[in-house]
């Protein structure tokens, strides 16, 4: 295969990583086209990780903690970063290493860490991680889960690897505290909502996508995610309507979910890296959102 054209080929040589990968089915290889500039907003992440992951630097980079709402741009993020740099995304899926057998998944979450390892210079993408970890300290599985949760802190404060663990979250409360403590990332950021900006950026970018036209009015989008802002473009031009009209059917996560999303940013405040901006993130002076309210039919009195 890698030498089916008489020369070695990158593409021949991604192919042949992702039958090798498909073989264990541990990881999955990414093979998408996502970049940074199909991505509004978060500047100071994109940053971040450019000057991380510059080759030839003889101090190796960890990885990073991505805290935020539902439909922010965390997993996006993840899969443009490995493009942008240069390096395969391996995508690690920790529910599918439990095995039915005593010890078998704490074996093959090794077996991917080593494999993870070989291939590097790669990035090591774990998307809704808190999930994945939800039963450390539970004796419900008989401790399965935290000597699995045991074996992948020892791996991020101790691998030499040039491996970049990216791990995203959407509720950082459930992951035990010395998961995110120095020495294990590099850095903890929180994606928040968009503000008029990146929703600006957002808007542009799928405009051009679907081919809705730039003079189109669009519709009321404060606190909406760039998901939303994605579906209410991909709407329109599925059922061939005006935006505002297309908006109808979007519903903000900051709506539905208020109060969670409300006490994520107030955790986050003081706590976290600002995925936009330099520095620590702060909502000092943020409106709070506001509940979706329960619409009243007739049928109800």
């Amino acid at each position: 295969m890698v030498t089916r054209h008489n020369t070695i080929r990158p593409d021949s040589i991604w192919e042949l990583k992702a039958q090798t990968l498909k073989k264990n089915n541990l990881l999955t290889l990414h093979r998408g086209r996502e970049s940074f500039d199909s991505l509004g907003g978060l500047t100071n992440l994109k940053d971040f990780c450019r000057r991380a992951l510059q080759p030839g630097k003889a101090v190796k980079p960890r990885g990073v903690l991505l805290l935020g709402v539902s439909g922010s741009g965390k997993s996006q993020f993840c899969k443009a970063l490995g493009n942008e740099t240069g390096r395969p995304t391996l995508m690690l899926d920790i529910g599918a290493l439990m095995g039915s057998l005593v010890g078998q998944t704490e074996s093959n979450l090794r077996l991917t860490l080593r494999i993870a390892d070989a291939m590097s210079p790669s990035i090591l993408f774990c998307d809704e991680i808190e999930k994945a970890l939800s039963g450390v300290g539970s004796q419900g599985d008989s401790g399965v889960s935290t000597r699995l949760f045991g074996a992948l802190l020892t791996w991020l404060s101790d691998h030499e690897s040039n491996v970049f663990f990216v791990g995203t979250s959407n509720d950082i409360s459930k992951l035990p505290p010395e998961f995110s403590r120095a020495e294990r990332f590099d850095g903890v950021f929180f994606l928040d909502l968009s503000n008029v900006a990146q929703r600006d950026a957002i808007w542009t970018l799928y405009r051009s996508h679907f081919g809705i036209p730039a003079n189109q009015q669009r519709p009321d989008d404060s606190s909406w995610t760039g998901a939303e802002i994605k579906a209410c473009c991909r709407l329109a031009a599925l059922l061939d309507v005006p935006l505002t009209r297309a908006a109808r059917n979007v519903v903000p996560v900051a709506v539905t979910a208020a109060e969670s999303v409300e006490k994520l940013r107030t955790w986050a405040s003081g706590r976290c890296l600002c995925a936009t901006n330099p520095g620590i993130y702060s909502r000092k002076g943020d409106a709070p959102l506001k509940p979706a309210r329960r619409v009243q039919r007739p049928s109800d009195n």
